[in-house]
């Protein structure tokens, strides 16, 4: 692709300067006040500004296996509409990838369908059973990491031993931690909420107790150890433990742990995932956790179903929620606008700390692929799932209003998302 994009301004050392960009044959060439069109095509923009495609490194896109809940070219789309130029596949598929052949199936479909650049995981144990560990050599080459997400490993001499081969090959384990004997059939946060409406309850210790458990064995194997999806105080401060002893750790969160509790739930499927929506200290003690380096991406856990298996109330509804195309509006406008963090800090949470620890593609670099977005960051709207690109359309955020408007995400050197053609098949 070539392409001249005029009318912007870039985000260089914290303030924005106007700017134009050239792209050719899909690389980013140049970035200036002026640069010569030569004949090129030019999109020329007002009141935009010009940020580095997002990185998000735990995202279900549901295929091969659950096309009724999401494709990957739907959710793909989903991504670049809301800024996302790389992802990470997590692997609760069918087949679960767990051998090559397994995988093969996954990577064919992110070949044909993906709109913007996948690295799936794959699994740690064999159809994530927690039995035997999967063919973690032969995947390798292929994937970002190794990970059962959806459920924890649950025995520590299988830990341990994904640990070692995982160490050995030079890729990260990234877990899901949850102690099944501490869950006692919960399915929102044992608080304010559950108590008062006579719901069971899941207990913060099912979530910190595998992270501390796990923390120790990449103290011992020395493997690189990525923690998905936290959401208790707890587990804050067993991560800062473990990285001032020097343990190769890593740690994610989402925007609903930041930005809602307990108290904020309604009896509605939207707002069941896992682990759930915690307490005010614990969403006091993840913002603590950004803000110091404890925590060092935010990721959506984006996890489509379908209509009818989030129509079920609290109880009986299935986990998971989206949030792709919702992500970055919502932390732009509650986190960044209110002065919690600023928009570089934002970036590196949602950008260049997940690319660097996951390899993954990012930044406006000249002479590498052309993958950013184009942002109003002034326009003003209500979030209405009706309006998504994803299939799923189960959000704890339905209502709320938001700053910052994707127009346009080229990734990986191709247009992948235009405001104006959002709603062609």
């Amino acid at each position: 692709m070539d392409l001249v994009i005029r009318g912007c301004q870039v985000l260089e050392n914290g303030s924005f300067t106007s700017a134009e960009l050239l792209i050719r044959g899909g690389k980013l060439m140049e970035i200036g006040p002026h640069v010569s069109d030569s004949g090129l095509p030019v999109l020329t923009f007002e009141q935009a500004v010009v940020l580095p495609g997002l990185v998000d490194v735990h995202v279900h896109l549901r295929e091969p296996g659950f096309s009724y809940k999401a494709t990957v070219a739907s959710e793909t789309r989903a991504a670049a509409r809301g800024g996302f130029t790389a992802l990470c596949a997590m692997p609760n598929l069918d087949p679960v990838p767990d051998s090559a052949a397994h995988l093969e199936e996954e990577l064919a479909l992110l070949r044909r369908d993906a709109a913007v650049t996948v690295r799936p995981y794959g699994a740690i144990t064999v159809g994530e059973r927690g039995q035997a560990l999967a063919d973690l050599e032969a995947m390798a080459p292929y994937v970002a990491g190794f990970s059962d997400d959806g459920k924890g490993v649950q025995a520590p001499e299988m830990m341990r031993a994904a640990m070692v081969r995982a160490k050995a090959l030079d890729k990260l384990i990234v877990a899901h931690c949850e102690d099944e004997s501490l869950l006692r059939g919960g399915y929102i946060h044992d608080g304010t909420y559950a108590k008062a409406h006579g719901h069971r309850g899941i207990c913060s210790e099912s979530e910190w107790g595998p992270i501390a458990r796990d923390a120790a064995l990449a103290a011992e194997t020395g493997c690189g150890y990525h923690v998905c999806h936290v959401s208790a105080k707890e587990s804050v401060d067993v991560i800062r433990r473990a990285k001032a002893q020097g343990v190769d750790i890593t740690a994610e969160t989402g925007p609903h742990y930041l930005l809602l509790t307990d108290e904020d739930l309604q009896e509605d499927g939207r707002f069941k995932m896992n682990p759930p929506i915690r307490a005010q200290e614990d969403r006091e003690a993840l913002l603590a956790g950004i803000l110091d380096g404890t925590l060092d991406m935010i990721v959506t856990d984006h996890a489509p179903h379908s209509a009818e298996e989030k129509s079920r109330g609290l109880e009986k509804s299935l986990m998971g929620v989206v949030g792709l195309e919702t992500s970055f509006p919502l932390l732009y406008t509650y986190l960044v606008k209110k002065g919690v963090l600023s928009l570089d800090k934002l970036l590196e949470l949602m950008c260049y700390a997940p690319a660097r620890r996951f390899g993954l593609p990012a930044g406006l670099t000249i002479g590498q692929p052309a993958n950013f977005a184009v942002w109003d960051l002034e326009s003003e709207y209500t979030i209405d799932p009706a309006d998504f690109l994803s299939m799923g359309k189960a959000t704890p955020f339905t209502g709320w209003k938001v700053c910052g408007d994707c127009l346009m995400t080229i990734a990986n050197g191709n247009i992948a998302y235009r405001k104006e053609d959002r709603h062609e098949a």
